[in-house]
């Protein structure tokens, strides 16, 4: 008896399942992923509306910052830009007090990094009856 010889069979990879993986992985990702371009945002900052707060009685701190970045302390122009002459003049005029009213009034020109100093200081010194005093708008007068 003669026997054949079993033929191997070809072997052969099936590549459509595969694809078709393929391709809704990949139209499930662009369609889940957001497409942002933060560098063209354009933010309108807000004007202040509000009433203008009461003055009280008791004694505040108020720090200007003008749009060259000098600060003065209730009217007293300092005569450094760093952070720690601007912390021991406003340790000068507290008198050890935290709980007093500290007001900024920032030149709308100042430097924000100038602006944040100073709350910075603040902050860190323990106020914290912070306040940004604003003009109001034209619209409102």
């Amino acid at each position: 008896m003669k026997f054949r010889r079993p033929q191997p069979e070809s072997l052969e990879i099936n590549l459509t399942p595969l694809i078709d993986c393929l391709l809704f992985l990949i139209i499930f990702l662009m369609i889940s992923t957001t497409f942002n371009k933060a560098s063209k945002l354009q933010i309108v900052l807000p004007e202040a509306k509000g009433d203008a707060a009461k003055p009280s009685k008791a004694k505040t701190i108020e720090i200007g910052v003008s749009a060259s970045g000098i600060y003065t302390i209730n009217g007293q122009e300092l005569a450094a830009k760093e952070a720690k002459q601007l912390q021991s003049a406003i340790e000068k005029a507290s008198d050890g007090k935290r709980d007093m009213p500290f007001i900024i009034a920032a030149d709308g020109k100042a430097s924000h990094q100038s602006v944040i100093t100073v709350m910075d200081v603040a902050g860190q010194m323990g106020f914290v009856n912070l306040s940004i005093s604003t003009r109001l708008s034209n619209e409102s007068k």
